[in-house]
């Protein structure tokens, strides 16, 4: 195969008139269209320039001539060739580093048709286009470019092609100046420079969906809109229905509206700001999480909502409520006392068959998640001018029936309600928006490889900083400390109690049993399949540490004391003398039977509500709590841990911890609330060096993760390993 060599021919241009270096006259003449032109030469400025040259490694062509079997009649005396490592010089493709210095030393570069070439060309206008989906309200399409004397250059396709290459610097790198730039090639021809911080600028925002869809534009959800129009210098063309939601929603987070006329409640000014999100959501179709901590009045901000929604003619349609059945009754009474313009139907009860066919003359509707799976096919057939998820987290299993059947309900838009959004992992604030505005973070897979595996495995922080903005501008949450600064005070104490006598040699032989049952399960069949056997060891462990008669062991049931539950006696006889009005919590219902029973022989008086207390006699029980007619309320954590007002009591227990602190925080927050004019004190029973104290470690890891995620702090590490266990299994 013969060679191809790269070869450059040298002229001197004085104007239009090229001289060959090779000539040697002072003064060259020629011919040009019947005139005769003659030019003084500066040979010192030749002779500055044919140094250049050679101290580029370009040699006389000629030199080579029968080394290089070149033919000698195509050859002329100013034609060069470039010197290499080797004996054979330069071929065309590697001559673009020689010919970009040359043109830095001022040099006219011509090339032939056929010869290689890389021309860096200056860059115009950066524009981005936007157009609204034609599938809907809710996304728009964005296509980035910029102008090359007059040609538009598709970005999209650059952008993806300096994510996938490994020597890109995403991030700035030690010494990197601040108007550093990036070559990029455009095509056979023709290079760019780009800056390199504007490049960054770019990606940032736009990273997930330049990972995730190839097509020749980006599709993204109206509320990134704010995100993706903070790009600077961009001219932008096309919707400006994306402007106009961009300054809505700038208004709203600065503005507070006033509660809609005939609403019997003032709000406070966080929550007139509540209401101006909500009414900016009804006002550009999104859907939003309102993730206020518990106790702020989620609820009375929904509901003023609803009845300006209702006076501006937009609830065409009835609004339906999905809640836990123990807020159905909190709803209607909510409703009907703060809007009373609002028609409400309740759908609830063996007798809700006959509700269905009023949903049509109803402002609200309310029903619970419960009853999503059974009464499906009467609901999916309705239409709801809005759906609200209350406690949403009920719905953060996506695979659940009631999660399912959220996601076939026809709405106009979706509303969640939460005070925690996030109590375990990322999956569930996945779940959530999910059931809200479909797409918007993602399928499951996605959101996982994007977000939560880097999050939670790696730490990632740029990464949590993407998923923190990609959420912001659907989710609204306030921190009670922030916005309640007239809340009486809360006071945390912990009691830590020694496990004694046979208690405590019960604990050690449960600890060493079940740590070695746990370290076959592993060794056998690995960490991530060994689940349930770890969750019964420390169950049978948190047992132990509430009282031998939850294990349900022979060897347990010849333990007769129980130096935690002596240790409440104490504390409980204390507090009621003291005339403090109690909750106490325990996510064990044996437990509850085991204090009951203690309680009526000790003639104390108490009420009670766990999962089997029947739903019509919750609200009874409640208020008669309320009422002060009983000082003593036990709650089993599960069935009484969310949506209940108990602001009578000045006094929360916690018998024994629970992995989840924003549980525990939910449980507290029926005391620790709005309405609340007494300090409360929270209690809370450890028993030292067990499996309960190591719980505490890992409830303020769970703490970091939500933090993290919602409110922008950091974490530092968050995953359950089996260093974890070992700690765990620690002995006393």
């Amino acid at each position: 195969m013969p060679r191809v060599l790269g070869c450059a021919r040298l002229r001197m241009v004085y104007g239009s008139i090229e001289i060959d270096p090779e000539e040697h006259s002072q003064q060259g003449r020629r011919l040009i269209g019947g005139t005769v032109y003659q030019v003084e030469r500066d040979f010192a400025e030749e002779a500055r320039a044919l140094e250049v040259v050679k101290r580029l490694g370009l040699f006389k062509a000629r030199s080579m001539i029968y080394e290089l079997g070149l033919n000698d009649g195509s050859i002329q005396a100013s034609d060069y060739l470039l010197k290499s490592g080797g004996t054979v010089p330069m071929p065309p493709d590697k001559w673009q580093p020689t010919v970009a210095t040359l043109i830095e030393h001022g040099f006219t570069v011509e090339y032939e048709d056929d010869f290689p070439r890389d021309d860096l060309v200056e860059v115009g206008e950066w524009y981005a286009d936007v157009d609204a989906d034609g599938e809907g309200h809710a996304w728009f399409q964005l296509s980035l470019g910029i102008d090359i004397a007059g040609e538009r250059i598709d970005l999209l396709p650059i952008l993806r092609r300096l994510l996938a290459d490994p020597q890109f610097p995403l991030r700035p790198e030690s010494g990197e100046s601040a108007d550093a730039v990036w070559r990029i090639r455009l095509d056979a021809k023709r290079s760019i420079e780009l800056p390199l911080a504007r490049l960054r600028a770019l990606i940032e925002p736009l990273l997930e969906w330049l990972q995730s869809d190839r097509g020749g534009r980006l599709r993204l959800h109206r509320s990134q809109a704010e995100s993706v129009t903070g790009m600077t210098d961009l001219r932008w063309r096309g919707d400006e229905r994306l402007r106009a939601l961009i300054d809505r929603r700038r208004l709203a987070v600065s503005t507070a509206s006033d509660a809609p006329p005939g609403f019997a409640a003032v709000l406070r000014p966080y929550q007139r700001e509540g209401l101006a999100w909500l009414d900016f959501l009804a006002d550009t179709g999104l859907g939003g999480v309102l993730a206020d901590d518990m106790g702020l009045g989620k609820t009375v901000q929904v509901l003023a909502h609803l009845l300006g929604e209702k006076q501006r003619g937009r609830l065409d349609r009835p609004a339906l409520v999905v809640c836990p059945t123990s807020l159905v009754g909190n709803w209607r009474a909510e409703a009907e006392r703060f809007a009373p313009d609002l028609r409400v139907l309740t759908i609830h009860g063996t007798g809700r068959a006959d509700a269905y066919d009023a949903i049509a003359d109803s402002d609200l509707v309310i029903t619970t998640y419960p009853l999503l799976p059974r009464d499906r096919d009467r609901l999916v057939g309705q239409h709801f001018s809005l759906l609200v998820l209350d406690e949403a987290q009920a719905v953060k299993n996506a695979r659940s029936q009631a999660a399912q059947v959220v996601r076939e309900l026809t709405a106009t838009r979706r509303l969640a309600m939460t005070g925690t959004p996030l109590e375990n992992h990322l999956g569930e604030l996945w779940a959530q928006f999910d059931a809200i505005e479909p797409g918007l973070l993602g399928g499951e897979r996605q959101f996982n490889r994007l977000y939560r595996v880097p999050i939670e495995k790696r730490n990632d922080e740029p990464c949590r900083q993407r998923l923190n903005r990609r959420i912001a501008p659907l989710l609204l949450r306030r921190r009670k400390d922030d916005v309640l600064t007239d809340l009486p005070d809360k006071t945390e104490i912990v009691r830590r109690i020694d496990l004694e006598g046979d208690q405590r040699a019960l604990y050690e032989t449960l600890r060493l049993a079940q740590h070695e049952r746990i370290r076959d399960a592993i060794h056998e069949r690995g960490l991530a399949q060994s689940g349930i056997v770890v969750l019964d060891a420390l169950l049978k462990l948190r047992q132990a540490c509430c009282d031998p008669g939850l294990v349900k062991l022979d060897s347990a049931r010849k333990v007769k004391a129980s130096v935690k539950r002596e240790a409440l006696h104490e504390l409980l006889e204390g507090l009621l003398a003291e005339g403090r009005r109690i909750l106490l919590f325990s996510q064990f219902t044996e437990m509850l039977d085991l204090l009951q029973a203690d309680l009526n022989q000790r003639r104390i008086a108490h009420l009670r509500l766990t999962g089997d207390t029947p739903s019509q006699q919750r609200a009874g029980i409640v208020r008669r709590f309320q009422n002060g007619e009983v000082p003593l309320f036990l709650i089993s954590l599960k069935a009484g841990g969310v949506g209940l007002n108990l602001t009578a009591a000045d006094t929360v227990i916690h018998y024994d911890p629970w992995w989840n602190p924003a549980v525990e925080n939910q449980a507290t927050d029926r005391a620790h609330r709005i309405g609340q004019d007494k300090a409360v004190f929270v209690y809370k029973l450890i028993c030292a060096g067990t499996v309960e104290e190591k719980i505490q470690a890992l409830q303020s890891r769970k703490s970091d993760l939500a933090q993290a995620v919602l409110e922008g702090g950091s974490s530092q590490r968050l995953r359950f390993d089996e260093s974890d266990l070992e700690a765990l299994f620690a002995p006393l």
